[in-house]
């Protein structure tokens, strides 16, 4: 299958330090991708300036102004299909959401630990980084996987391993596992603009990359 150039949305709440780096790694050629809009569920969100300096569309939805989970989703869900995204990216986006069946399988996120480890409702940012130095773990790193209803459930799609070294802090840690983050989210994508991601149940499975001098020849 050839390679297509992705129309992405992008979900922030905070920095936006990953939607930084996917917009570095779009404008040096290493993400066939573009970003079609930014969606922000807070106004405050200070990643809210990389969409500003690219001219990409922002969109602000606040859960508090909605009565349910279904209610706050469907406006998300709906700028993403007038815009024409191919997929939904989580970008330190700490919202839970409910993923309507046209979109199955088209949110990612990326989550600072090797899940199902350190992983679920309320392990966000340096609370996972903590908690992997207060249990002695050895290895961390980061997964991108596919987005159900559940936080940090669905099916993973690759993940990066980080060591845990001697001395480290919480801010140590986080700093080494973002730069695992930075590679391995634009991976995925890559992947998936490739056509080389499928899923069976909970497996994830990569279809190995076609030389681009193979030759077939029809018998």
């Amino acid at each position: 299958m050839a390679k297509r150039k992705l129309r992405l949305a992008v979900l922030i709440s905070g920095t936006g330090r990953s939607l930084k780096n996917l917009i570095n790694r779009i404008s040096t050629g290493e993400l066939s991708a573009e970003v079609a809009v930014v969606i922000s569920s807070t106004p405050s969100a200070v990643g809210l300036q990389y969409a500003e300096e690219e001219s990409i569309p922002i969109e602000i939805i606040e859960r508090h102004n909605y009565p349910t989970l279904r209610a706050f989703s469907e406006p998300i869900f709906q700028i993403c299909r007038d815009m024409y995204v191919d997929y939904v990216v989580l970008a330190g986006y700490l919202k839970l959401l409910d993923i309507p069946s046209d979109f199955h399988e088209k949110v990612l996120n990326i989550h600072p630990s090797l899940i199902p480890a350190f992983c679920g409702k309320g392990y966000y940012g340096n609370i996972v980084h903590s908690k992997v130095l207060e249990m002695g773990v050895k290895i961390s790193g980061c997964t991108v996987h596919f987005v159900d209803e559940h936080y940090d459930n669905g099916p993973i799609i690759l993940q990066k391993a980080v060591d845990v070294l001697e001395g480290d802090t919480a801010d140590k840690l986080n700093d080494r596992v973002f730069a695992a983050e930075c590679i391995a989210y634009p991976e995925a994508l890559e992947l998936l603009a490739e056509g080389r991601v499928t899923v069976q149940g909970r497996i994830v499975k990569i279809a190995p990359k076609k030389s681009p001098h193979a030759l077939e020849i029809d018998f």
